[in-house]
């Protein structure tokens, strides 16, 4: 798939077929995720992949809007070490991995992992080190669903010099 198109395309899954997503499929996905971009280098992620379905029952059980992580074939936590940029590494590689998921004809959904209160729960769920904060799960299976979410246009959120 084009890169502009998969951008283009990409939306969020919430609904996954019965059927499972192979391993192989999940490390190319999880290998485009530790290359996104990382300040000064860094590369504080660690990915956890949980896909038996006890476990994805207990992940979707802790969240507030991620109940469908226990129909998912697998969902990707992402953490990192607690660095000042923490966040926003994290979040690049969260969307690698959306954008490789659709790209390989999978579904995947960006749930909050940072600030939520269930946040700790699910650390110690997956056994995360302490220093390590978690900043998205990531649902993934094959799509049951294809929404349609019309997108602002761009006359709309261009500016150019001067908002």
């Amino acid at each position: 798939m084009d890169t502009i198109e998969a951008l283009k395309s990409r939306r969020s899954i919430r609904k996954y077929k019965k059927r499972r997503v192979s391993r192989d499929l999940i490390k190319r996905i999880v290998d485009c995720a530790r290359h996104a971009p990382t300040a000064v280098g860094i590369q504080p992620w660690e990915f956890v992949v949980v896909t038996q379905r006890e476990s994805l029952k207990k992940l979707a059980g802790l969240t507030d809007y991620g109940k469908f992580i226990a129909e998912a074939a697998g969902c990707v936590a992402v953490f990192c070490r607690d660095t000042k940029y923490y966040l926003e590494d994290g979040s690049a590689a969260t969307q690698n991995i959306l954008l490789a998921a659709h790209a390989l004809g999978l579904g995947a959904c960006w749930v909050a992992g940072d600030k939520k209160a269930y946040a700790n729960e699910v650390a110690t769920l997956l056994g995360a080190p302490s220093g390590h904060r978690l900043v998205s799960l990531i649902p993934i299976g094959y799509p049951d669903e294809r929404p349609v979410r019309k997108k602002r246009p761009l006359s709309e959120v261009l500016h150019w010099e001067r908002f």
